[in-house]
């Protein structure tokens, strides 16, 4: 039966300690010495823990109830409450503990996401770091026990996510190596320590940090115009590679900033929106192709297009490596950060990738479906590129007009 207060003022002490339970985990511990303490008994990660609440009378039984309730709902969020409190002391007390160092990263950062993106940040430090790693002094912190706290997320079937909470943690630590709080960054070792996020996708760039160093790498390029052309563009229009290299001039009207052709995989009509960097790129090149057929044509003659492996070969020389960054991975970083990053919606993101969209009634959308939606997404899009590669990884999210 709950307890009343009749019942624990009427309570005596006894030889051994006395347990008065209230339900639900929630129980008053009477001391021999009549001392009186509000107890929560709870289980986490299959383990039997125990929460101090508070004194009797200080605490009452509807502040212990209240307290119980609260505990339990991290619970049902996957939050260890003894964790949680810990890593609040540790956090309001400052220092160089990690969620003294993540509460402050979160904080300094956090005003220039957009709301979907802080709020996912927000759930990995609550549920998934701060709980395991919050306590630790961040300098001590070793890439065993990073990695642990990402077998948690695997083990509950979101690898995709265990391996974003590794690249968040390692933001985090490098902005405690800025900071004077640790030495190094111990995310960078367990590259290939987590399998592949999805054996069938195409190697890709996602975050937003090493988004930025790409495109410097890009804009660094020394090889011939056409290839380089072919790399700046490749972000901004994420196409199929394929589908780039074989662009043709006719196809492209720079006037209205607009791209038509016909998608190779399911022969279908296509409009990729041009922003004014993109358009700005072609024009340049204009000079130089714009009187044969083929964008990008080949080196051993304009009659046909670029070689498939010439963007790779090139991506390759420039020191990124073909696990982490394919041609077709232009297409998974927008994709993921148009979405995650950005918040526009997903179905105008589908509808760029030239992907099967449906309505309501199950019909395909035509190709000029969302066009104005699209146009602007496009726009936000490359000023978005533009905007990291300048600020690097401290622009992570900057809410453009046409999102959700």
């Amino acid at each position: 039966m709950p307890l009343t207060d009749a019942a624990i003022r009427n309570a005596k002490p006894g030889a051994k300690p006395v347990k008065l339970s209230d339900g639900a985990g929630l129980f008053l511990l009477i001391t021999t010495k009549d001392r009186r303490w509000w107890r929560l008994r709870y289980r986490f990660d299959s383990k039997e823990k125990m929460l101090s609440l508070g004194t009797y009378p200080q605490v009452t039984l509807k502040d212990a109830r209240q307290k119980r309730d609260e505990a339990r709902a991290l619970l049902a969020k996957g939050i260890d409450p003894s964790a949680q409190r810990q890593a609040e002391k540790t956090a309001d007390a400052g220092g160089d503990r990690f969620a003294a160092v993540a509460e402050e990263w979160f904080k300094k950062f956090s005003p220039r996401w957009v709301p979907g993106y802080r709020l996912k940040i927000r759930a990995w430090l609550d549920k998934d770091l701060i709980p395991y790693l919050g306590f630790l002094p961040t300098d001590t912190i070793t890439a065993p026990e990073l990695l642990a706290v990402a077998r948690r997320v695997e083990a509950r079937g979101a690898l995709h996510t265990a391996h974003r909470l590794i690249r968040c943690a390692g933001q985090i630590f490098r902005y405690a190596v800025a900071t004077g709080r640790a030495t190094r960054d111990p995310s960078g070792d367990l590259r290939g320590a987590l399998p592949p996020a999805d054996a069938g996708h195409f190697a890709s760039v996602t975050d937003p940090a090493r988004v930025a160093e790409l495109l410097r790498m890009i804009d660094g390029y020394t090889g011939t115009p056409t290839v380089r052309a072919a790399l700046r563009l490749a972000p901004l229009v994420f196409v199929r590679p394929g589908e780039l290299r074989k662009a043709e001039w006719e196809a492209i009207d720079l006037d209205a900033a607009q791209w038509r052709y016909t998608v190779t995989k399911t022969r279908t009509e296509h409009i990729v929106p041009l922003s004014t960097q993109s358009v700005e790129i072609l024009r340049e090149l204009h000079p130089l192709t714009g009187h044969g057929r083929y964008v990008f044509p080949s080196a051993r003659g304009d009659d046909r297009p670029m070689s498939e492996n010439a963007v790779l070969a090139a991506m390759r020389r420039l020191g990124i490596p073909k696990d982490e960054m394919s041609g077709h991975g232009f297409r998974a970083m927008a994709r993921t950060i148009l979405d995650e990053v950005l918040g526009y919606r997903p179905d105008l993101i589908e509808h760029q990738l030239a992907h099967a969209v449906r309505d309501p009634n199950g019909r395909a959308y035509n190709r000029t479906a969302h066009l104005a939606a699209r146009t602007t997404m496009m726009q936000g899009w490359a000023d978005y590129l533009d905007g990291i590669k300048i600020e690097g990884s401290n622009v992570v999210g900057i809410r453009r007009a046409g999102n959700r």
